[in-house]
């Protein structure tokens, strides 16, 4: 798939701008967003892209900054030559679990070794969601737990949750290169006990309940979605949430006690957050 790229440059406030404009990008398409050392950069299928919409967001901003964009096609491309090319290294979370894909020699050794060959910059275990997300996994018993992996990217977070024990296991993503490449990497992995299914959260309506889901996406879209995760939740299950900023928990807390779960804690790394809750 063909994905635009759209950097954003701005003078002052820039937490503040970022913050905004991740939220509304997210509306209007955009799947995933970076910051870089020179700003901030969103991602959007290309074929959704109207340069339009964007310049109607920036004007609409309730901030005086002015805002520089700049904009690059990615077309596919073998991210696993482009890693090794930057020297893309293994991983390691809380000394427990090491990620690394097949092209790296002197892995370091934990008690989760999980391999990931990537078909795109995203869902490694390097972006401060994932690495949350899976430091959260690492803390939790999953013997015999069902476990949901929603937006699963890679399904890394399906893969150590089955690894740990975790059964059944199903990892769901709206991306066609998700999907096909999180089957590849479960193979690798050898974890047999894990799903993989092309879709939204419209799937989860013949899904029976999970005890643990994770949902590492985007703000707008855990707010839209969140009602479908907590009908796949019985009394005592757990929602981690993951794919945005310290400062979008309260909203994200807001609509997650409007639908009976109760915050449990929150982690955070370099203004990244992931949160959980449990259903009463």
């Amino acid at each position: 798939m063909h994905y635009t790229e759209v950097c954003f440059l701005t003078s002052e406030n820039k937490e503040v701008v970022f913050d905004l404009l991740a939220a509304f990008l997210g509306d209007i398409g955009f799947e995933s967003f970076s910051e870089q050392e020179s700003g901030f950069c969103g991602y959007i299928p290309s074929g959704k892209f109207d340069e339009t919409l964007v310049k109607e967001i920036i004007r609409s901003l309730p901030v005086k900054d002015e805002i520089h964009y700049t904009i690059k096609d990615i077309p596919p491309t073998n991210w696993n030559e482009e890693w090794e090319k930057h020297y893309f290294k293994p991983i390691i979370i809380e000394n427990k679990c090491v990620i690394h894909s097949s092209f790296h020699q002197d892995i370091p050794e934990a008690e989760y070794d999980i391999l990931i060959d990537p078909k795109m910059a995203f869902g490694t275990g390097h972006h401060e969601t994932t690495s949350l997300m899976l430091a959260s996994l690492l803390e939790i018993d999953l013997q015999k737990k069902s476990f949901l992996d929603m937006g699963c990217g890679t399904a890394v977070l399906a893969i150590l949750a089955a690894m740990k024990g975790a059964d059944p296991v199903l990892a769901i993503d709206i991306d066609e290169w998700a999907y096909n490449n999180a089957k590849e990497n479960i193979t690798l992995n050898k974890t047999k006990n894990i799903s993989v299914e092309l879709g939204g959260a419209g799937l989860l309506q013949t899904k029976g309940t999970f005890d643990y889901i994770f949902a590492n996406i985007n703000r707008n879209i855990l707010l839209e979605d969140m009602d479908a995760y907590v009908k796949c939740m019985d009394s005592g299950s757990f929602l981690y949430m993951s794919g945005f900023y310290v400062s979008d928990i309260p909203v994200i807390r807001e609509k997650a006690e409007s639908l009976g779960l109760v915050f449990k804690n929150h982690m955070e790394k370099n203004n990244w957050t992931a949160v959980a809750f449990r259903k009463k």
